[in-house]
This record gives structure tokens, sequence and C-alpha cells, in this order.
């Protein structure tokens, strides 16, 4: 097998690359979510979903980021592409552990992490062939190409996947048949992530009708999702084959391939959906702002005719509320470090870090943690359960937050003028400043008023805008 390298093939992503433009179409998303079926059912990336990733409680905050490294993946140049692949590496190389059966994953499992592509190359294929579009040999052959330069961004080399096009189908086909598993990342994504996927930012405040709509897109994107998967997989991990489920799907492919090529570009790329589910997102007013305004202005009018439920004072919160909403990153109920990790991996994504700064947020996390746990882990089982969480916090030491907080203040403070500017704040909270953190002064935060903030919500004092929109 002919050896790839980053070097040699770096043009790909040129202003021609197929992937490129592919992966700043909204129909995208149909594609990767069949993919993350596939990549969950691989037992060392299935394993490593389970015990680390906030897809389940953060789906879009984990899209979002998705989004933004795929196209700091694909970046015109070559240094944004070079830093990115090795944040996502350094990334990877924290995620290792024990799945329930004993067995060790890793993600930085050079299987794995071809795999990854692999599902990500043939789920567009099948997104093209669904949506009514053929792909010609020469085409096919330059899209599998730019996949294999993108694993040789993160591997230095490609040589886990197949050189050529036809040997990857025989590839691709005997993974499905003896690789993968039943695994309990396929089911929660399938049966718990599209039944309970919590509301977009733009609709948090609007749960009826945030609920009213999931009842129904639920199971119809969980019918599609399945339907959209090769027959063999369905048969190996027994997913059901729901009447009308692949006309359903077809019409999605369909309708969403059509969209594509019919409408402006605008319309239809990935970032004006985006601002339509959160509008922090938006770089400016866009395609869809009008339907973002009307969606707000029903929703405000739905509220009016519907009994509203008793006020909550959102100055503070239980500790119980706050263990669900903050802490526990994993979903999993309970707190332990993997949850801290993800704190600490959003940021770190959020401010595109460089090495020295990531490694100073992560030990600082890791020094909170140890605290915590030699604080609130009663049983000594490495883990803090919510009950063992609420009986101590009000008690709780703040030497570990208080040191969290000032790295977190100095690796926002781009430029190191001790004050948390209007530029550096929408770096980290993605959105303008807010009331919360008022100190008195127009132009910025100082360091006390900025550590002061995040000391009070994350002892879950006092509710913030901005802290909530980061980590909850």
């Amino acid at each position: 097998m002919n050896q790839t390298t980053a070097e040699e093939t770096v043009d790909v992503f040129g202003p021609n690359s197929m992937l490129r433009r592919l992966a700043n179409e909204a129909r995208w998303g149909l594609a990767v979510t069949r993919a993350t079926v596939l990549e969950a059912a691989h037992p060392q990336i299935g394993a490593a979903l389970i015990g680390n990733s906030t897809f389940v409680t953060h789906p879009w905050r984990r899209l979002r980021n998705t989004v933004v490294s795929t196209q700091r993946m694909l970046d015109p140049d070559r240094h944004v592409r070079s830093r990115e692949a090795a944040r996502l590496n350094r990334m990877h190389a924290r995620i290792s552990g024990t799945d329930p059966q004993g067995r060790r994953y890793d993600a930085m499992d050079a299987e794995a992490r071809a795999w990854v592509v692999a599902t990500l190359f043939e789920s567009a294929v099948a997104m093209y062939r669904l949506g009514g579009e053929s792909l010609d040999g020469p085409t096919m052959e330059q899209l599998y190409t730019e996949f294999r330069t993108l694993l040789a961004l993160l591997e230095g080399n490609s040589d886990q996947i197949p050189a050529t096009l036809q040997e990857f189908w025989p590839y691709y086909d005997d993974m499905i048949d003896h690789r993968l598993e039943s695994t309990e990342a396929v089911r929660v994504i399938l049966y718990r992530l599209f039944a309970n996927v919590p509301a977009p930012p733009l609709l948090r405040s609007h749960p009826a009708v945030w609920a009213a709509g999931r009842a129904v897109a639920g199971p119809v994107a969980a019918a599609v999702t399945i339907a959209s998967l090769p027959e063999s997989f369905c048969r190996r991990v027994a997913l059901p084959d729901l009447p009308g489920a692949r006309a359903l799907m077809h019409g999605a492919y369909l309708t969403t391939g059509f969209a594509t090529r019919l409408l402006p570009n605008s319309w239809m790329h990935i970032g004006s959906f985006m601002s339509l589910l959160d509008s922090d997102h938006a770089g400016g007013p866009g395609p869809w702002e009008d339907v973002r305004r009307k969606a707000g202005q029903a929703a405000a009018m739905l509220r009016l005719l519907t009994p509203a439920p008793d006020e909550v004072n959102q100055a503070t919160r239980s500790a119980d509320q706050f263990f669900a909403e903050v802490l526990d990153q994993t979903g999993d109920g309970y707190l332990a470090w993997p949850d801290l990790a993800a704190m600490a991996r959003e940021i770190a994504t959020r401010l595109d870090l460089d090495e020295q700064a990531e490694e100073r947020l992560y030990n600082a996390y890791a020094a909170w943690w140890r605290e915590l746990q030699t604080n609130l882990d009663a049983d000594g089982d490495g883990r803090v359960t919510r009950q063992e969480y609420a009986a101590s916090a009000a008690s709780l030491p703040s030497f570990g937050l208080v040191k969290v907080a000032d790295v977190l203040f100095d690796v926002t403070d781009v430029d190191e003028d001790q004050t948390i500017d209007a530029q550096e704040y929408q770096m980290l909270f993605r959105t303008a400043f807010h009331r919360d953190l008022l100190t008195g002064r127009g132009d910025g935060y100082s360091r006390s008023a900025f550590v002061r903030q995040f000391l009070s919500f994350m002892s879950g004092q006092q509710h913030s805008v901005a802290y909530n929109s980061l980590l909850s």
C-alpha cells in the first residue's frame, strides 16, 4: 500500500476541493449523522463516546464544535490545518480507558480513526446517491483522495485505509461484517439522543414548543437514520425495519438534494442553519433571519395562550439541579474526571489554545478534580454522586476552583492587559457582553470581577447567562 503523507497531498484542499464544498452544505448533516452511528458501532469508538463524550447532554454544542473543527481542517491555509490537527490529536490523546467488558480503548487507535474517515466517505457517497445524484469515477476518486488526505493530516499517513477506491469497498464490507458491534453508544444515539435531545439555544426559553416538535421529529429522525444504514449492518446489530421508513428516508435525502441544487447557496449553507438554531453563531443577518424571528414571535404568542408554570428563581439553583445541568457533562449521573475534562475541552476548542495554554487549563481542572474527589467521594469509587455533591456542596473548599478561574482568565486575556475586552469575551462566550458581568467599566472585565463571577456560577450560587451558555 502506498503511503500518503499530509505534505504530499495537502493541495487537494484547494479552491476545487469537493470535501470543503460538501462540508459547508446543510445536507452534510444527514451524512454525518449516519456516519456517527457506524462509528459508534466500532468497539473502541463506542466505548470512548459513552465514557467521555458530551454528545447526549450537549448535542448542539458538539455539532457547533464539529462544524468549526471541520472548517479549520479544510482551511486553505496549511498552518490552520496543521494547528487544528495537532489540537485534535492532543484532545484524543487524553481519552482512554476500559469498556464494561474489560477491553482497553484509546482515542488515538489508528484503526478506529481510519474507520471514522471511512464512514464519512461512504456516507457522503450514500448521501449523493440517495439524493438523486450520480458520482462518476473520477469524481468519486477525487473525493476519496481528499478523505485519505484528511486522515493523513491527523495520522501523518493514510495507511490504515486502502490506497485505491477499488480496494476500499471490500475493506468497508469486511469492517461491517466482522468488526462492528451492537454497542451501547449505537443504542443511545438512535433511541435516547433523538428522543431526548435538548432544545437548541434559540428555543431553550420555549420548552413547550420544543417538546411538541421533538415528539414528532425525534422518531422520524431515528427512522430516517436507520433506513439509510447498510442492510448488512442493520441485520448485524438487529435494528428494526419500520414500515414506511425507507420511503421517508428517500424523501428526506431527495428533498435536501433538490434543495441544495436549486436554492441559492446561502440558503443551504451550514452556517445559515447554525444561525437559525443559535443566534450567537451568526456573523450577521442571514437568509433565515426572518424565519428565526417569526419562530420567536410564534413561541411568544403560544406562551400567552397557555397557562404559565410557577416562576423559578433563576438567580440561584439547587445543588442537585446544578449537578445535572453543569457538572455532569457526560450525562451518566455522576461527576468524574471525564466531566471536568469535557469542560476544559470545550474552552480549549472555543479559544483555539496552543499546547502550553491548553496544558495549563487541563492541569487546573485536574487539580480541582483532586480537591473534589478528596472532599466528596465518600465511598472511594472514583466518582461523585448527586447525593454526595448535594450533601457537601455548601462547605466545599474553593482553592482548586480559584486556580481554574485564574487560568481561564489568563488564556482568555490574549493581549495580557489584565482585562477581558469585548473581542476576547466574544471568543469565549460566543456572544456580546452581558450585564451579569458588569464591573462599572464599559470596556471590559477585570480579573477580580471575572474570577468572582466564575466562582459564583461554578459553586451554584448565582445564575449567569454567559457561563450557562459555555458549560450547560
